[in-house]
């Protein structure tokens, strides 16, 4: 039987490189590869289905699933990750010094439903006592106007929520009409006129792992469902062949004979990192990731990002769930 053909969408990485360059090859699967940046990949997915296989926002996947949206389905495949206590931005020289004093102020998001964002007002929450209906919250491009939610929102009752077409969240802070952001990606004035609330942010996030165990998944491989329905296969070959291109790329980044990142002691911080996150310092797979999933789809359910309670389970291709054993 010939191989079958499939369009896969993602930014670039160099842990699915080998997987994109076709070093790593899933098993009965020819694919053609688009790399382009994240929010085109998210927009034209999300509105388009332009493609077969594409990387997503968590937030946007979980809400859609909420929704009881079954035209896409996810692979525990988690290739973008980021701890959030880095992406709080204040006006430099702000009075606000630690997220405990947004209760009450004015901030910022691109969207309720981006992830990033979900994750930070989980933190604001849960970690620093800063109720949702305590802030006004607004929505605006970061750098641009313009920007819009993607998928419908079941908001909190008492929280408010105001859309700025055209404004920019950038321009709101530098003219003192918000008090904070929360955002993925940083302002463009970020060193010129706003800084970050919490400029060494790593001890807090390594110490937010030590305490929960939640290791923040931004976004998720998720395929068409009719694709599924065709070729049930096609979810574990991809999430194999994803494994191996991760484990080649761990394998460059441990290296200390021979530099493969512009990054030095990258094979010291490697190890570093496995003593605090693990042997597998990125890992795939549901059962690795359990605490983080469902303290995620907790937060988006409590934010009305999703409009009922998710069971991770649901969440993901059913043969995923599931290995051999020898």
């Amino acid at each position: 039987m010939p191989n079958i053909n499939l369009t896969i969408a993602t930014d670039v990485y160099d842990h699915v490189r080998d997987l994109t360059d076709g070093s790593v090859r899933a098993e009965g699967i020819d694919l053609t590869v688009l790399k382009l940046q994240l929010e085109e990949i998210f927009f034209r997915f999300t509105k388009f289905r332009e493609w077969d296989i594409t990387e997503l926002s968590m937030g946007k996947y979980i809400s859609l699933r909420s929704q009881d949206d079954t035209s896409i389905t996810a692979i525990p495949v988690f290739i973008s990750r980021v701890f959030r206590h880095s992406s709080i931005y204040v006006k430099a020289g702000s009075p606000l010094k630690s997220p405990e004093q947004l209760k009450g102020k004015r901030i910022g998001v691109p969207e309720w439903a981006q992830t990033a964002s979900i994750y930070s007002r989980g933190l604001l929450t849960h970690e620093y006592g800063v109720p949702l209906a305590s802030v006004d919250w607004a929505q605006a491009g970061v750098n641009q106007p313009g920007r819009v939610e993607k998928v419908e929102l079941k908001l909190p009752a008492g929280v408010r929520y105001r859309n700025e077409p055209t404004k920019s969240l950038d321009g709101m802070l530098q003219a003192g009409e918000l008090d904070a952001i929360l955002s993925a990606r940083p302002p463009q004035s970020l060193g010129h006129g706003i800084d970050r609330m919490i400029p060494n942010y790593r001890p807090l996030e390594e110490a937010y792992y030590r305490k929960t165990g939640v290791y923040p998944i931004m976004h998720v491989i998720a395929l068409r469902t009719p694709v599924l329905e065709q070729h049930p296969w096609v979810a574990m070959n991809l999430f194999k062949a994803f494994e191996e291109s991760k484990r080649r790329s761990m394998v460059r980044m441990a290296e200390i004979a021979a530099t493969h990142a512009p990054v030095p002691w990258l094979g010291d911080t490697i190890g570093q990192l496995r003593e605090l996150l693990g042997p597998d310092i990125f890992p795939y797979g549901v059962e690795a990731n359990r605490k983080t999933l469902e303290t995620f789809v907790q937060y988006g359910y409590e934010q009305g990002v999703c409009h009922r309670k998710l069971s991770v389970e649901e969440l993901f291709s059913a043969s995923v769930q599931a290995s051999f054993k020898v």
